[in-house]
């Protein structure tokens, strides 16, 4: 049972050194080269994928009472997979009854399996590259990192916290009290790790797997059964991940039934049903406002995990480096046409304008070199492709023409810079859209962009000045608000980038989500300790 624990112990150490550390540390290999995943390893990828699609996908011993699948790559073509599907009342048996024994397992077996699982995923980071690019709209290479070893950071991660969490206190103890010339009192102490019951995760379009496995890895780490429920149009990263998991957990003599997928159909979905269920006691969630409140509503039995939406700032006072801040938000704002929880949207400048390393500047100035800096990014038809890569959502580039009508374009292409769009700059307008608003100072832009953060959600914020004393009393103005701050950022780091081991992503403290990956707070309520305690004579 804690094969698999012995195996991976010193990646386990090595993840928890880089929770307490906070620096650069990244466990699975982020650059798609044969040199680091083996000879063939990128045609076998493909391969696999290729085989995959036009077929049934197989879960062995997967509760199933019929298929679906419908998948489009926003590439081109239909994906052709179908998946085993049941009605909700049969997913949530089967996770009932594979409850009691992954309950019972000891932390070291669930850990062990699932770091096992995380190292097996990594070995087929090319085959999930595949299934995110064409499922998500992603470039192939940031389907390869994020899909693959970035999300897996981040399951790590999760499980490493998990374990630190649920070996914090001893299981045993014996509790001896003096009482003067008697004899003491002598209790001897057991504690109990109880998990909290069946998980629901609901996956989005965008990032399945990135989004995904923090919630599942750390589900089941601490003893609950976790039903997987994917978007309907990124259903394949999911499902391969749910297939290596169940093989790892079958191996360590663990219930394969603690990991399920839930697919569905666009037109037949059956989220709500799983989400109130009674037995459903967490969940984790990534999607829009208006369902995060259905949750908050409906879903009152479980515990809920939420990445929402938000309005990301960029608030502009000052450039020490002109040019390289506008290339850096050029890229920032064209990484995956913006669809990305991270991606600025609202650019807010002084209406009296801007010192910069250049002169004086206007805010049409600077929104003229941010849309520069976009044309010379893309100019290039083939960098373009792996910048932007593709909508992966036809209601995203509605949004996006219904924006177009409602401002004055500065860059009137993909991601349209709009000027001039009232109160629609203040929402958020998930997609390559962005807009660039006057303020009347340089303190008012700074309060515009905590208030955004504070009653909107943001997930980031960036601040760029040349004002050291105004930076200061920027910084827990942001704080206060809830919303991650990047200062001055230029060069090859980004504003949507978010490290594993490093970086806390989303507060947990504006209504941009409730829960941060990854911290104690994500891990610990999915678990409780319960005591017995006797009388020693």
């Amino acid at each position: 049972m804690t094969g698999f624990f012995d195996r991976h112990e010193a990646l386990l150490t090595d993840a928890q050194a880089a929770l307490a550390a906070r620096d650069y540390w990244a466990p699975f290999q982020e650059i798609p080269s044969e040199k680091h995943y083996g000879e063939g390893s990128r045609a076998a990828g493909e391969a696999a994928f290729e085989a995959l699609k036009g077929r049934p996908f197989d879960l062995p011993g997967h509760p199933e009472s019929h298929r679906v699948g419908a998948e489009e790559s926003p590439f081109g073509g239909a994906l052709g997979v179908t998946y085993p599907a049941a009605d909700p009342a049969a997913l949530i048996a089967a996770s009932r009854a594979a409850a009691p024994t992954l309950a019972t397992a000891s932390p070291k077996a669930r850990v062990g399996a699932l770091i096992e699982a995380l190292v097996r995923l990594n070995a087929q980071s090319f085959l999930i590259a595949h299934a995110t690019q064409h499922t998500t709209g992603q470039a192939f290479a940031m389907a390869f990192q994020a899909g693959g070893p970035h999300a897996q950071d981040r399951a790590l991660e999760a499980v490493a916290l998990a374990w630190q969490e649920m070996t914090r206190f001893p299981d045993h103890a014996i509790w001896e009290k003096p009482q003067g010339k008697a004899a003491p009192l002598r209790l001897e102490k057991q504690w109990t790790l109880v998990p909290l019951g069946v998980a629901l995760t609901i996956g989005c379009n965008t990032f399945p797997t990135w989004n995904g496995y923090p919630g599942i890895f750390a589900s089941l780490a601490t003893g609950n059964p976790v039903i997987v429920k994917p978007h309907p149009r990124a259903i394949l990263p999911l499902a391969i991940s749910v297939r290596i998991l169940r093989e790892a957990f079958a191996e360590a003599s663990l219930p394969a039934d603690a990991i399920l997928l839930a697919a569905d159909a666009p037109d037949a979905q059956i989220t709500q049903a799983l989400a109130t269920d009674p037995a459903v006691r967490i969940i984790d969630y990534t999607g829009g406002q208006a369902f995060g409140g259905w949750l908050r509503e409906n879903a009152r039995q479980a515990r809920l995990f939420t990445e929402e939406a938000g309005v990301n700032t960029v608030t502009i006072l000052g450039a020490p480096d002109f040019a390289g801040m506008c290339d850096n938000l050029a890229f920032s704002l064209a990484l995956y046409s913006g669809q990305m929880c991270t991606a600025p949207q609202t650019i807010l400048i002084p209406e009296g304008g801007i010192n910069t390393d250049q002169g004086a500047m206007m805010p049409d100035q600077v929104a003229q070199g941010i849309a520069d800096a976009l044309d010379r990014l893309l100019a290039d038809p083939a960098r373009a492709g792996g910048v932007l890569g593709a909508i992966a959502n036809p209601a995203t580039r509605a949004r996006l023409e219904d924006a177009r009508a409602k401002g004055r374009a500065i860059r009137d292409g993909l991601p349209l810079l709009l000027a001039d769009a009232g109160a629609l700059a203040d929402t958020e307008c998930f997609g390559p859209v962005s807009f660039v608003v006057r303020t009347k100072d340089a303190d008012a832009a700074i309060a515009q962009a905590t208030r955004l953060a504070r009653d909107k959600g943001a997930i980031t914020a960036a601040l760029y000045d040349t004002d050291e004393d105004r930076i200061a009393r920027a910084i827990p103005a942001y704080a206060a608000a809830g919303v991650n701050l990047s200062i001055n950022l230029t060069g090859n780091i980004f504003v949507n980038q978010s490290a594993a081991f490093s970086d806390f992503h989303v507060t947990g403290a504006n209504p941009a989500g409730n829960a941060c990956l990854t911290d104690p707070a994500f891990v610990a309520p999915r678990f409780t300790r319960a005591m017995w305690r006797r009388q020693i004579t």
